[in-house]
């Protein structure tokens, strides 16, 4: 039987509400990235120029440090990867956490959620800077459609 992994970065929540809709809607495992040092109101001021989340999203090479590891990564076979839209990307948190495993041979199903930004963009540059994961077509979501659409997509 297929085991599925449901990770995701929250910054103020809303992300880790879809994330728990849809591991809950497919059994899944739910697994929380997260900052070694946790945001702050200040940090995540896109506004300010100087922000710590401004500067980690105009520095493509930015990977910040993560708290926690997930255990036995290999009994997975699909990994949804859930995250808000920032600068019409993932946030460099979840490339740490890309770049920290071995997902070869594995299902990765991106989702999101945003304010504005669809997931078009986001989706392409998982592709093009994870080309060697098996990505399927991602979507941004509320919780109110999370659950529906995690099912359809298995």
């Amino acid at each position: 039987m297929s085991k599925t992994l449901v990770a995701y970065f929250s910054a103020s929540g809303v992300t880790a509400g879809v994330a728990q809709e849809i591991a809950q809607a497919v059994g899944a495992d739910l697994y929380e990235i997260r900052p070694a040092e946790p945001y702050t109101a200040a940090d995540l001021d896109w506004r300010d120029k100087k922000s710590r989340s401004t500067l980690e999203m105009t520095n493509p090479a930015s990977r910040p440090a993560l708290a926690g590891t997930v255990e036995n990564m290999d009994q997975y076979d699909t990994v949804f990867v859930g995250f808000p839209i920032w600068w019409g990307v993932e946030p460099r948190a979840v490339d740490t956490f890309l770049e920290g495993y071995d997902f070869s041979g594995k299902t990765m199903i991106p989702f999101a959620t945003s304010g504005g930004s669809g997931m078009p963009y986001a989706q392409n540059h998982l592709q093009n800077q994870y080309p060697q994961l098996s990505w399927k077509t991602g979507e941004v979501l509320n919780r109110s459609r999370a659950a529906g659409w995690a099912k359809g997509v298995l």
